[in-house]
């Protein structure tokens, strides 16, 4: 669906269903916080990654102010809504100081493949348990779609941005399972040299080989 939307680019990706809270400072930013809240208007967050900013964002709802300081700024509680690709950049929407675009949203496709997901779980479970963090795998995967879990997969930004692109939920499902697959491996070995490592200077009972 097109639509114009306020535009707040930030070098970050954000996913639907994801909150963020964010503090408001810049006077470009609190008319654009204004403007939603009195229009019961939703804004996008671009990714600004490359020093520049990316066709693809989220659309985003204001789901509370939770403080106003004396000089204006503001902290707000937000949640990504859908994803977005911008067919049109304003540096500056008409007659405001905040950029904005026209953008076409698409809905977000969460059909996943169960036998994927099962590859995934069991591999998020090693991955976490070798970095001492099972109680995060715990909190994550009571029952997780792809967004749900990017930001812990240790994804660098371009690699989150290219996740928020791609369109179904099987496709997001393959790309994260080919990343862990690569990853835990190395993360496992990584824990045994630490063990290696600890394990010099002591005395090793040893059985010497028959020859």
């Amino acid at each position: 669906m097109a639509k114009y939307l306020p535009l707040f680019p930030l070098s970050v990706v954000v996913y639907p269903g994801e909150k963020l809270n964010l503090h408001i400072f810049e006077p470009r930013y609190k008319q654009l916080v204004l403007d939603c809240i009195e229009n019961e208007k939703t804004f996008g967050i671009p990714t600004f990654i490359q020093n520049s900013v990316g066709l693809y964002g989220t659309e985003i709802e204001i789901l509370q102010v939770e403080k106003t300081h004396a000089n204006g700024e503001m902290d707000i509680r937000t949640k990504g809504i859908s994803v977005f690709k911008i067919d049109r950049f304003d540096k500056m929407a008409p007659g405001r100081l905040y950029a904005g675009g026209e953008v076409e949203t698409f809905e977000t496709d969460y059909q996943d493949d169960i036998v994927t997901k099962l590859k995934i779980k069991d591999l998020l479970q090693k991955l976490y348990s070798s970095l001492g963090l099972d109680k995060l795998f715990t909190d994550l995967l009571e029952d997780f779609k792809s967004f749900d879990i990017a930001h812990h997969l240790g994804l660098n930004t371009e690699q989150e941005y290219t996740l928020l692109q791609m369109q179904t939920e099987v496709e997001r499902q393959e790309a994260i399972l080919q990343h862990l697959q690569q990853v835990v491996p190395i993360i496992e070995a990584t824990e045994q040299l630490k063990d290696l490592v600890k394990q010099n200077g002591h005395f090793k009972n040893l059985t010497p080989p028959n020859f």
